[in-house]
């Protein structure tokens, strides 16, 4: 790294010896690299070099070389560390013996500033401090940086195994992690945040409890125009405080995150705009957020980036699909200035909307008034309109409005695909996100993400954050037995989640037994008005008779919901042709997983997840006679050459 001029005197004399702690401890002459000698010899000069100018007292010496037990020549032995020290400064003669003497306080090491890279460091850093403060932030910045580039890594990072000199390197790293932030602030007032954003996201990484270096890159980016991406930099840090230390950000940070998602880019300068507020109409996130990283990020670069209109998340009810939806549509303010929307599809008991409610509730909320007729209020208590002709004007006006905006709509647990068509933009910079428990396959073109069950460590950071971390520390493999048994639903972890909160004496291994026994699983998973089983049930009425009676046979199959195409075949009394139908219907509807990649029907391995696994039991041990019927008649049609959809009724 190139080093700045030495100034003229005594120190920067042809032949000077010049030290560097920012970094590895080197000394060079002339520009060579001198030998430092033993690691000993090389903890005394640390030590010393890490003290310019003051007395260092012997026993800081014999700790940082001897930190447990020094041997009795210790004294001796670091007089020979001195008198090698004292020949590396210079010859007896140029006043190398003048400039490392002992006195009563110790060993005194006299050195000037441009013999010395912290030194230099330290009057570059104050000098750029002094220039802000007169208002000279160009010349602040200038200084600072020429700071930073003494700076060659983590400060005596290959002596560190001595506690003394770790010591005395983290001091000088935090130090150079205060200037760093110090230039980048400088380079943000200035506008030029986008030559910071690299070299903050390092120092992130390596220091992530930072606040001060985390809000520097969260700034950077959003005035670089990367504001999805710095409000995903403030939700990691809060989940790692709530994780490592229980606490949430400051104040001053939550307050900094607020305003970037509350104004978008406009959060980068004070400018006045006379531009109308874009609507927002979005749910309050939920703190419980947890993990989908990759599926967030995703959504964020595809939604983002305006490479699709159209994006359909998929996954069983309780896999967070709202959730995920919501997030991403706060963190996406910047892409859709016109405003973001968020619209459930069904109502509270879970029958869906006619698509004039949803159509009524788009139009209302983006001032489409001149289709609206006179109307009646329905029990959703939207208005919708009143004839098939006002519907019709109201559609095409949704049209017109989508193709001269840039704004995204959610539309929340959907149905069918009939009723979200007509919805979709069909020009123009505005963007649909569906959710969805099945796949809506008749959709296209469309962007398709769906949500797995999340990885354990995920759901036991769900878990941990409704019951904290350090319960959930007490006894871990009860922990992950309660995930699993959850099968990784989203929504089952949070009610277990949620229960164990209130029942703070219920020892975690009990509860973990309690979900592990089918018959009594479902029952536990209900948290005041919170019921998985509802949730479930939910689903399980968008089934067609046919795939429930399907679906019970396939449940009954292994304790663990996986099964092969031979052995549904068997189960279902039917042709292959029939059976492959049967399980291709319910990976549609999102009661059956299959795998990722691509596999041969008679190779995959397909799985009922285990909550919807009891669920469908349950249905089918109560009984369920007409299913029963209709099934036995599908697969004696299918066994007598009558066509692969005999499971469909009639």
């Amino acid at each position: 790294m190139t080093r700045p001029p030495v100034r003229a005197g005594s120190a920067g004399a042809a032949g000077a010896v010049h030290f560097s702690l920012l970094g590895p401890l080197t000394a060079r002459r002339d520009g060579r690299e001198l030998p430092l000698g033993p690691r000993k010899q090389r903890l005394v000069l640390a030590t010393l070099l890490a003290r310019p100018n003051t007395p260092v007292p012997v026993d800081v010496l014999t700790d940082a070389v001897w930190p447990d037990d020094p041997p009795r020549t210790a004294r001796k032995n670091l007089q020979v560390y001195i008198s090698a020290t004292r020949a590396l400064l210079g010859p007896a003669g140029d006043g190398g013996a003048d400039r490392l003497v002992h006195g009563c306080g110790g060993y005194h090491l006299r050195i000037a500033e441009g013999e010395l890279d912290t030194l230099r460091f330290g009057s570059l850093a104050r000098a750029g401090r002094a220039a802000a403060g007169r208002g000279d932030v160009a010349g602040a910045a200038r200084l600072l940086r020429e700071a930073l580039d003494l700076w060659e890594g983590p400060p005596l990072h290959d002596l560190r195994d001595s506690a003394g000199v770790a010591e005395e390197a983290d001091r000088l790293e935090a130090r150079c992690l205060t200037v760093y932030e110090d230039w980048a602030e400088a380079e943000i007032e200035l506008g030029r945040a986008a030559v910071a954003v690299d070299g903050l996201r390092d120092l992130v990484e390596r220091h992530p409890l930072r606040e001060r270096l985390r809000a520097a890159w969260m700034t950077s980016l959003h005035q670089s125009g990367r504001q999805a991406e710095a409000l995903a930099v403030y939700d990691d840090y809060r989940q790692l405080m709530a994780r490592e230390l229980g606490l949430e950000p400051s104040p001053a940070m939550a307050a900094l995150y607020r305003s970037m998602l509350g104004r978008g880019r406009e959060a980068r300068r004070p400018a006045v705009s006379r531009r109308t507020p874009a609507p927002v109409a979005l749910p309050a996130g939920t703190g419980a957020f947890t993990g989908r990283r990759e599926e967030l990020r995703g959504l964020l670069d595809v939604l983002g980036g305006g490479e699709e209109r159209v994006v359909v998340v998929s996954g069983p009810g309780g896999a967070g699909k709202s959730a995920l939806a919501v997030r991403a549509a706060h963190l996406l303010a910047d892409p859709f200035p016109d405003g973001r929307v968020h619209v459930r599809v069904r109502r509270e008991d879970g029958t869906a909307r006619s698509r004039a409610e949803v159509l009524a509730e788009l139009g209302r909320w983006c001032g489409i008034a001149e289709a609206r007729t006179e109307i009646p209020a329905t029990a959703a208590g939207v208005e919708v309109p009143a004839t098939a002709g006002a519907l019709a004007v109201l559609a095409e006006a949704w049209q017109e409005w989508q193709a001269r905006h840039r704004a995204l709509v959610v539309l929340d647990d959907v149905p069918d695909e009939a009723s979200v068509r007509g919805l979709l933009p069909r020009s123009g910079k505005c963007a649909v996100l569906v959710t969805a428990r099945g796949q809506l396959p008749g959709l296209a073109p469309v962007h398709r993400i769906a949500l797995p069950a999340p990885a354990d460590g995920e759901a036991l950071e769900l878990l941990g954050k409704l019951i904290g971390a350090g319960r959930l520390r007490t006894d871990p493999a009860a922990a992950l037995r309660i995930v699993r048994a959850c099968g990784g639903l989203p929504l089952a972890v949070e009610v277990s989640g949620m229960r164990l909160a209130v029942l703070r004496h219920l020892p975690l291994a009990e509860y973990a037994d309690r979900l592990d026994d089918p018959s009594a699983a479902l029952d536990e998973l209900v948290a005041g008005d919170v019921s998985v089983r509802h949730r479930i049930a939910s689903g399980w009425r968008d089934l067609a008779e046919p795939d429930r009676w399907v679906l019970g046979r396939l449940a009954g199959l292994a304790d663990d919901g996986c099964f092969t195409l031979d052995r549904a075949t068997v189960a279902l009394g039917c042709g292959e042709r029939a059976a492959i139908r049967a399980v291709e219907s319910l990976i549609d509807a999102g009661a059956v997983t299959s795998p990722a990649g691509e596999v041969t029907a008679h190779a995959a391995l397909y799985e009922v997840p285990r909550l919807l696994c009891l669920f469908a039991r349950e249905q089918t041990a109560a009984g369920e006679p007409e299913l029963a019927a209709t099934g036995a008649q599908g697969a004696a049609g299918d066994r007598t050459g009558a066509p692969a959809v005999a499971l469909s009724p009639g």
